[in-house]
């Protein structure tokens, strides 16, 4: 069956998963009815598209490790080094923590991964294309195209993070990347340059910022504000070693959002009204996911199977490398065996283990989910100084973000390559568990490395990966290359 993006009807798939969003549309039009002059006959309708985008980020799709981006974000960081399995569990993830599921194309992930991307990307080009020409406030609309402009901006990023080989600054970034898909078609498309991608991302995220700037401004979290496409932005720039851009947007993304607390930080990692948040989707109970949920994988309290059999630790010696006064220490346990360290009832404990996120209770796997703090724009701007050199500055923003989780913490006195990998060991402990880890290796160029901690050979199987190596790129999906005669295949 030729299942994939091109395929598909791109207006019923930016329209079926409206259901969440807009239940007044829906109670009178059958979603496999709707044409194109209803989707934008009214500036509400519109908003019901765009909101179909939201509830797409955390919906559930073909299998239980298919959820939105909270099932990617578990993948990037079972592919890294510092999360660790425990068990094999249920099953679930564990191809993917071994390096088997990205590096097949027949596999469900890959599959789920190139399909979950582009189906925000179409549902984004059916509103960037339609929304101008709707009866409405310009600001309204304004902000509309702009939400929809940074998803697709956005998207096309995730993608060519992972099928794509790593952009390298000051070279000629000519190798493949992934199609470039900016009109409403169905016709396949070849795969587009790394750099060629990278410039249709940078003229999304700044055509996103200018109608955000100029529009309404959001009224929930998991809608993109103009200072999320800037987030956007300086994550891009730093996958492109660009690092003054990286900086300055970093800047003005985290304007207006505070650090949270000692208690907030605590708190489980599972609520949209955390100060410090600037993005996330936010989840009420009638759009539980259950089994579906990412806290019901990577939460401590759940009593799902896997949990139950395969909580998530940290990597051990990531662990000891945090400063016995800083609180985010408090989110793991060393041992595991605290009476009154979180498991669900008939857990298993292992050493390790983290509290970091907590679903609502053991019987319920509602949560929100982040994916973008403020603290993650200081650690961009910091890297992107120590980058340029600027070694005093990057320390003074390193210290405005660790002197929050540490109260001993001592500014750093280092310079180059010693001030950066400082840089990067705050990273890897205060986005532990966000889906940042593999992104960050391959933009970096480093080496995975598991062995030395507490990875279980056995478990994990591939232990070392050297930089560059073919392993870092995703195949493409089987039923891509079936469907498309003008795709090529990523090293076998």
């Amino acid at each position: 069956m030729r299942r994939l993006i091109y395929r598909i009807s791109l207006l019923f798939s930016a329209l079926l998963i409206l259901n969440s969003c807009a239940d007044d549309y829906l109670d009178t039009t059958p979603t496999d009815a709707i044409d194109k002059d209803q989707a934008f006959s009214t500036i509400k309708n519109v908003w019901g598209a765009l909101n179909g985008i939201h509830r797409a980020m955390f919906m559930q799709y073909d299998r239980m490790d298919q959820a939105g981006q909270g099932s990617m974000m578990i993948n990037f960081d079972m592919l890294g080094e510092d999360l660790v399995m425990n068990s094999s569990g249920n099953g679930w993830f564990n191809s993917t923590y071994k390096w088997r599921n990205h590096r097949s194309e027949s596999s469900s992930m890959t599959f789920y991964s190139y399909r979950f991307y582009y189906k925000l990307i179409a549902n984004a080009n059916m509103i960037i294309h339609n929304v101008d020409g709707v009866v409405g406030p310009e600001e309204e609309k304004k902000a509309i195209k702009g939400q929809a402009l940074a998803y697709r901006g956005w998207a096309h990023f995730m993608l060519v993070q992972m099928f794509g080989e790593r952009y390298v600054a000051g070279q000629n970034n000519k190798q493949l990347g992934v199609p470039l898909m900016t009109e409403v078609t169905i016709e396949p498309q070849k795969r587009a340059l790394v750099e060629e991608v990278y410039e249709q991302i940078n003229k999304d995220l700044d055509e996103a910022i200018l109608n955000l700037d100029a529009g309404i401004g959001r009224e929930y979290i998991s809608h993109i504000s103009v200072e999320v496409a800037k987030g956007v932005k300086a994550r891009v720039a730093l996958a492109m070693q660009d690092w003054e851009t990286a900086a300055t947007y970093a800047n003005e993304a985290r304007t207006g959002f505070d650090l949270m607390s000692e208690k907030e930080y605590l708190s489980g990692f599972n609520s949209v009204d955390n100060p410090e948040w600037m993005w996330g989707s936010e989840q009420i109970s009638i759009q539980n996911n259950y089994f579906y949920s990412f806290f019901a994988f990577m939460s401590a309290n759940f009593s799902s199977s896997n949990i139950k059999s395969n909580p998530k630790s940290i990597n051990s010696t990531l662990y000891h490398q945090i400063a016995d006064t800083d609180y985010r220490k408090q989110l793991w346990s060393e041992t595991g065996q605290e009476d009154d360290f979180p498991i669900p009832p008939g857990g298993k404990r292992y050493p390790y283990i983290n509290k970091k996120f907590l679903a609502e209770n053991s019987g319920s796997s509602i949560g929100d989910i982040p994916y973008m703090r403020a603290s993650e724009m200081y650690l961009i701007e910091a890297e992107a100084k120590a980058q340029l050199g600027l070694y005093g500055e990057a320390a003074d923003l390193l210290y405005a973000l660790a002197i929050q989780r540490d109260e001993k913490y001592v500014k750093s006195t280092k310079i180059g390559q010693e001030l950066i990998d400082e840089i990067m060991l705050q990273r890897r402990i205060e986005l532990w568990g966000e889906g940042f880890r593999f992104l960050d290796l391959k933009r970096t160029n480093s080496k995975l490395d598991r062995t030395g901690a507490n990875h279980k050979e056995s478990l994990s199987i591939v232990m070392e990966v050297a930089p560059g190596d073919k392993k870092w790129q995703f195949l493409i999906p089987r039923d891509e290359l079936n469907a498309n005669d003008s795709i090529a295949q990523n090293p076998l």
